[in-house]
């Protein structure tokens, strides 16, 4: 079974520096119909003007990743780590019992392209930690790259939490499969291009819920990159 999450009926924040789209209820933006998938809480398209940015905020018992698409982003946190994001870079803030950050776009003249997500854990009151990782374009062309998973595996961003999130770029024409885990659910988010599954055809921003197959089979109309979340 698949449901779809059409780009257009997000919701958003725009601000004069701020362009955001939100997949799931977030702030100001709320509708009981999108709370979120699972332990799948929060997936924001963030584009941020140069020179700005989100000024030091707290975060308790949530899975922070941040993954830069354009530009680059610059991350600040209680913990004294300092960072600088660029394409490719995936970032893990694992905020446990607490933890403030701040995120800006350093440049003078270029946007920030990124998106942000939260994932519930599985405990509440961990260790906040802070972890980054870099994934080439290259490391997704036509297969899976593993972004994140609760165990840390294959050079990955450790979660608290009983979730995967893998990547992949498909070139146009190329298909591309994947075999859940009984009983596992799976959202799936397009970064770009054109990607078709179960019969639909999702584009730039469009995600799906999917529960109950036992096997995915992405195809590509034209180059397509999108995010694959392994949910329990």
């Amino acid at each position: 079974m698949i449901a779809l999450r059409p780009s257009e009926e997000r919701g958003g924040a725009r601000l004069d520096w701020l362009d955001s789209r939100h997949t799931f209820s977030f702030a100001d933006y709320h509708d009981a119909r999108h709370m979120g998938f699972r332990a799948l809480r929060v997936i924001n398209e963030d584009r941020v003007k140069p020179g700005f940015g989100f000024d030091l905020h707290p975060h308790r018992d949530v899975e922070v990743v941040t993954c830069v698409l354009e530009g680059q982003l610059e991350h600040g946190d209680s913990l004294g780590k300092k960072a600088l994001l660029n394409p490719g870079d995936a970032q893990l803030v694992s905020a446990g019992t607490g933890i403030w950050h701040s995120e800006a776009n350093p440049s003078p003249d270029r946007e920030v392209h990124f998106l942000q997500i939260w994932i519930l854990p599985d405990r509440k009151g961990g260790r906040p930690r802070h972890d980054q990782a870099a994934f080439p374009p290259d490391s997704m062309k036509n297969r899976f790259a593993t972004l994140a998973t609760a165990d840390g595996r294959e050079g990955s961003l450790s979660l608290a939490a009983d979730a995967a999130i893998l990547g992949a770029r498909l070139d146009a024409g190329r298909e591309l499969s994947f075999t859940p885990a009984p009983g596992r659910h799976a959202w799936v988010q397009v970064v770009s291009g054109r990607l078709g599954l179960l019969g639909a055809s999702l584009g730039a921003g469009d995600g799906a819920a999917v529960s109950g197959e036992t096997r995915l089979d992405f195809k590509a109309p034209e180059h397509a990159h999108f995010l694959l979340f392994d949910l329990a």
